[in-house]
């Protein structure tokens, strides 16, 4: 007979239960433990960590009630919460089997006990216990993931005064529920001040669920972010969800808010005031728990004007405005980030890269960063794979000169913004032969933010 694996610790006074229990068992599974006093435990499960515990509800001081078995369930459960505790005693009732379940037991057994239900029972106890210690391994993972991800202004390198304001503004809010928008241009790293935001809060052991507003199609807004039912249309082959739902307890970001259309945008606030949602095809209200941080590159206050964002939902979800300056506006922050990311690289493409010369900082340093952190951060990134040396050169980067007119240089015969985004976008298009992918790529957009700009200007 194979024997599971698992430790196995029986705890009664009577010598002669043990040693049946033992003779059971341990044809069964691979370790058995008995043990007559109940007041060793605290110092047995210091030293061994078992997975299912028999324990005796009356012991020699307290033959009928109980009380010394739901006194040692607490104990056992207060140093091992993981540990699976079976119940055993010859005087039991459904009143006292109910309260030692409600107090954490798994089951409560009788004695004389059926050999055949016994070893269900524990085979049981050790499929429960071994689900939580897969539980706990995922949870300590996803944990270390969350750190290395998460940690306190990861990637945000800085030095500069206007973003030692920013971590102060973070320092200041993380801590509340308070709704926040983060303001600031494509790749200046608004998600990484959500995230610092959320690891800073009393949600940080719950999920972040970051959702990008641009990449979701309009006709998915709502299924996405509010859930669906079974046959709620024709792809719902099961129910699912929605982003609010999966978030409950912890933090949603929704980035590039700009984009949601105006009837969602109502029913994002009436969200935001209840605190439910009700899934596509459901008629029943879902409770949700979120913290909500939004982010944008866009103008709000000018589409306010224009009636293109709802001033009362603004109101929402700027109770605290953060606004990240462009990489143009915190040249001290350069070196270090040059440094910064020089170093994940090299390690990523075991490179023996030891930095960057004097004059190719000097080049970096003049070039105005369009496409800010995210722009600088593929720069190195291109410049650690191609190079052969071991410090990057100024012939590393493809930065252009100030004063210099590169080949992809735009002119324009007005500065009507609607008019420049138009022209810049239409170059791009251009220039990447009609290939949306590549030319969000390169002006810092998703695909959707792209095409409804193209559908916006008639491109």
């Amino acid at each position: 007979m194979v024997k599971r694996e698992g430790k196995i610790l029986i705890i009664d006074d009577n010598e002669d239960i043990l040693l049946a229990a033992s003779l059971l068992l341990k044809q069964h599974f691979t370790v058995v433990h008995t043990e007559q006093n109940p007041k060793t435990l605290p110092n047995l499960l210091k030293n061994e960590s078992y997975d299912v515990i028999l324990l005796d509800m009356n012991f020699t001081q307290d033959v009928t009630s109980g009380s010394e078995g739901f006194f040692w369930l607490e104990k056992i459960l207060s140093i091992d919460a993981s540990v699976v505790v079976i119940l055993i005693t010859a005087y039991g009732d459904v009143e006292m089997a109910v309260r030692a379940i409600k107090e954490g037991a798994l089951d409560f057994v009788l004695k004389p006990w059926q050999n055949e239900k016994l070893l269900a029972t524990i085979s049981a106890a050790l499929n429960l216990r071994h689900s939580r210690k897969e539980v706990e391994k995922l949870r300590s993972r996803q944990q270390q993931l969350s750190s290395d991800i998460d940690q306190r202004f990861h990637d945000m390198v800085a030095v500069s005064p206007n973003m030692l304001e920013v971590f102060g503004s973070i320092k200041k809010v993380a801590a509340t529920d308070a709704n926040i928008l983060i303001v600031g241009e494509n790749g200046t790293g608004k998600e990484l001040v959500a995230r610092a935001l959320h690891r800073g809060s009393q949600r940080s052991g719950e999920v972040f669920i970051s959702v990008d507003m641009g990449a979701i199609a309009e006709t998915l807004f709502e299924s996405e972010l509010f859930g669906y039912m079974k046959g709620a249309f024709t792809d719902a082959k099961e129910s699912r969800p929605g982003r609010f739902e999966v978030a409950s307890g912890g933090t949603l970001f929704l980035d590039e808010i700009g984009n949601l259309p105006l009837y969602l945008q109502a029913k994002l606030l009436r969200v935001l005031e209840t605190r439910q949602i009700v899934r596509l095809g459901s008629s029943k209200p879902v409770d949700v728990d979120i913290r909500l941080i939004c982010a944008t590159n866009m103008p709000i206050s000018d589409m306010v004007a224009r009636n293109e964002f709802r001033q009362d939902l603004l109101y929402r979800i700027n109770t605290v405005e953060i606004n990240l300056p462009p990489l143009r506006a915190r040249q001290e922050d350069i070196p270090l980030l040059v440094e910064h990311f020089a170093a994940i690289y090299s390690r990523k493409y075991k490179k023996d890269i030891t930095g960057v010369n004097a004059a190719a900082l000097k080049k970096l340093q003049k070039y105005h960063w369009p496409g800010n952190i995210r722009e600088l951060q593929h720069a190195i990134e291109r410049a650690v794979i191609l190079t052969d040396l071991s410090t990057l050169s100024p012939g590393d980067f493809l930065c252009p000169e100030p004063g210099q007119v590169s080949e992809e240089a735009v002119f324009f015969d007005s500065y009507n913004l609607e008019y420049v985004e138009k022209m810049v976008i239409r170059r791009a298009l251009a220039k990447h032969s009609g290939n949306v992918t590549h030319a969000a790529e390169e002006l810092g957009l998703t695909r959707m933010s792209l095409y409804r700009r193209m559908e916006r200007y008639g491109l």
